[in-house]
């Protein structure tokens, strides 16, 4: 068991090395970055988050989720916004991504708000990033400060969806490993887990931690016998129901708090990765990072916001080599 540990933490410094030269260089990015082309930029973005999140709560979740999914592939570049065509294969139909992301006419109304307004100026990564923001503000969550500049790529990355974004039936090493590669710690990967607070999750995610042998991941029964009622007659265990969602915070499920961390110290993590963060014998820093932010949710927001700003960091310097990145016209195109 001891040879065990050592081994798959050995593993896990590795990757942290690579990530430090992956990500050593600061991206080139500034807060008045549109003060004197587009100064009107953040509150066009912040507009129609209102409306859309007015119009249904469960778009900021949406929304933040768009944002991390394109940011761990490719870096947060717009990629995850690319539709397919003849010559591009985007993200969006990748087994990971497939039925789990939502919100991308948001993002194109702001899109359609900033061409009329400064055309050629915003790019949709940039837009994502903020928006992101604003959904959690919007929730009652924390705000912090984005820094801008980002470009859009030209590329999308179809086969990276599948393997730099975490999976929800994940172990906690693995998981650790992915986000140790883009640069963000452990202590972000507890905080930035914690924006399940106002996600929902598909029947499909969470169906083998329902009726699984739980004692191979977590150790620990998932549920009260009440709660894993209710939850079994919204997913069944074979025969249909994929789809069929429920929150993974359902005590708050729109509103942004700490209270998904103290669902996980009774045993209700809906997804195993989650429950993983409080219950898996790998998971001793995760453990303590859980406790202290189901007690502090001011501990938390602090956290959350400055993981937020370097998930938000996490640039692909080829946009920013001459011909590498642009600023596209529509967030589904490249521009021709």
């Amino acid at each position: 068991m001891a040879e065990s540990l050592s081994s798959s933490w050995l593993m896990l410094l590795v990757v942290f090395c690579m990530s430090m030269s992956l990500h050593a260089s600061e991206p080139p990015l500034k807060l008045d970055y549109y003060a004197s082309t587009c100064p009107t930029a953040l509150e066009i973005v912040r507009r129609e988050m209102e409306c859309a999140v007015m119009s249904d709560p469960r778009n900021a979740a949406l929304i933040l989720r768009l944002h991390f999914h394109d940011c761990f592939v490719q870096g947060c570049d717009g990629s995850v916004l690319l539709d397919d065509t003849y010559s591009l294969q985007g993200e969006k139909k990748a087994s990971i991504n497939k039925h789990a992301l939502k919100g991308f006419r948001i993002i194109d109304k702001i899109k359609n708000k900033l061409e009329s307004e400064c055309p050629g100026i915003v790019s949709c990564a940039d837009i994502l990033t903020v928006a992101a923001r604003d959904a959690v503000i919007l929730v009652g969550g924390p705000d912090w400060e984005v820094p801008l500049g980002r470009k859009d790529s030209k590329t999308a990355g179809y086969e990276l969806a599948n393997v730099n974004l975490p999976s929800s039936e994940e172990g906690i090493l693995s998981i650790i490993s992915k986000f140790l590669y883009q640069g963000l710690s452990v202590t972000d990967m507890v905080a930035l887990s914690g924006a399940h607070t106002i996600g929902k999750g598909r029947c499909v995610n969470f169906r083998s931690r329902i009726y699984g042998d739980f004692e191979v991941t977590s150790g620990v029964n998932p549920t009260s016998e009440a709660y894993l009622s209710k939850l079994r007659s919204i997913c069944p265990a074979a025969g249909g129901g994929d789809n069929n969602e429920t929150a993974m915070d359902y005590v708050t499920p729109n509103f942004f708090d700490n209270s998904f961390y103290q669902i996980l110290l009774n045993g209700k993590g809906l997804l195993n990765s989650d429950q993983e963060l409080y219950s898996s014998v790998f998971g001793v820093e995760t453990k303590k990072l859980v406790v202290m932010y189901a007690e502090n949710p001011m501990a938390f927001f602090e956290q959350f916001s400055k993981s937020m700003v370097k998930l938000g960091n996490i640039i692909n310097p080829d946009t920013f080599v001459k011909g590498g990145g642009e600023v596209r016209k529509n967030c589904r195109f490249v521009n021709t």
